[in-house]
C-alpha cells in the first residue's frame, strides 16, 4: 500500500462515526464492591469481637496494591462506560500517579478524553502511551481514531496498519480501519478489512453494520439490505444491549435501512 496515495483525498469526518466499536479498552461488567464499610462495622453483640462478615471486609482493606489497582481500573472502566466522564479520568489519573509508567492506563484516560470531547488531551495521552510501550496496539487504534476524526487519514491508516501489525487479531483495529477506508470512498479496501475482521468471531454485529453501509454506499443495496438485517440479529442477540454505545448502533443501522428502503422520503 501507498501511504502517500491518501494525502489528497482528506476530508473531515466526526468522531462520532467510528462507530460503537472504535474505542479500545480492557473492560468489566462488574462494579467493585461498595459494602467493604458496612462489613467493618458489623460485630458481635454479646463479645465486642467483629463477626466473620467484619473480617472478611478487613481482607478487603488489605488488597495489595496490583489488586487495588485492578479494582480502581474496573471501577474507572464502569464509570465510562456509562458516560461518566469526569469521574472516570479521575481515577485513571490516580492509576497514573500510582503507576506513572503504566502505558495502559495513559491509553485509557486518553480514549476517556476523547470520548468527552477533549482532543488535546487524548492525543497527548495516547502519544505518551506509545512512547513507554512502542507495542500496545490498543493505543495505535486509539489514536488512529483521533487522526480520522481530524480528518487525517493518511496518520490513521499508517496507525491502523501497525495495530494490526503487532496484533492480527485487533478486531477493533480492522473495523476502524474499514470505515477509514469508507471515509475516503476506497469501498474495496473496507470491504476486505472487514472481511478479515469476521474471521476473528467478534462483534459480528458492528461489522454486519459497517459492511452493510458500505455495500449501501457502493449501490450494492441487495448485500447492504442483507448486512442490515444480519447485523440487527447479532445486535439482538448480545447481552449488551442496553448500554448506550449498542443501543445507538441499532438506532444507526435502523436509520440506514430504513433509508435503503424508503429512498425518497
Amino acid at each position: 500500500m501507498n501511504p502517500h496515495s491518501f494525502i489528497n483525498r482528506k476530508k473531515q469526518v466526526s468522531h462520532s462515526r467510528r462507530g460503537a466499536a472504535a474505542p479500545q479498552v480492557t473492560s468489566s461488567s462488574n462494579r467493585p464492591s461498595t459494602q467493604v464499610s458496612l462489613a467493618q462495622k458489623q460485630y458481635s453483640a454479646n463479645h465486642g469481637k467483629p463477626t466473620r462478615s467484619a473480617h472478611q471486609g478487613q481482607s478487603v482493606l488489605r488488597l495489595n496494591s496490583a489488586e487495588q489497582d485492578t479494582l480502581l481500573r474496573q471501577r474507572a472502566l464502569v464509570e465510562a462506560q456509562h458516560g461518566n466522564h469526569a469521574e472516570a479520568i479521575t481515577i485513571f489519573s490516580e492509576l497514573i500517579t500510582r503507576n506513572p509508567s503504566n502505558a495502559n492506563h495513559y491509553s485509557n484516560r486518553g480514549l476517556v478524553y476523547f470520548q468527552s470531547g477533549q482532543l488535546a488531551a487524548a492525543i497527548a495521552d495516547y502519544n505518551r502511551a506509545i512512547e513507554l510501550n512502542p507495542r500496545l496496539d490498543s493505543a495505535y487504534n486509539n489514536r488512529a481514531n483521533y487522526y480520522a476524526a481530524q480528518g487525517q487519514f493518511l496518520e490513521a491508516i499508517l496507525d491502523y496498519d501497525i495495530a494490526l501489525d503487532l496484533n492480527p487479531a485487533n478486531v477493533r483495529a480492522w473495523i476502524n480501519q474499514g470505515i477509514t477506508f469508507r471515509e475516503l470512498e476506497m469501498y474495496a479496501r473496507a470491504l476486505e478489512s472487514f472481511e478479515l475482521a469476521l474471521c476473528l468471531g467478534k462483534l459480528e454485529g458492528h461489522i454486519y453494520a459497517e459492511r452493510g453501509r458500505t455495500y449501501h454506499l457502493r449501490g450494492d443495496w441487495n448485500c447492504a439490505m442483507g448486512d442490515y438485517q444480519r447485523a440487527l440479529e447479532k445486535l439482538s442477540q448480545t447481552g449488551d444491549t442496553v448500554l448506550p454505545s449498542s443501543t445507538r448502533l441499532r438506532l444507526q443501522v435502523e436509520a440506514w435501512l430504513n433509508e435503503l428502503l424508503h429512498p425518497l422520503r
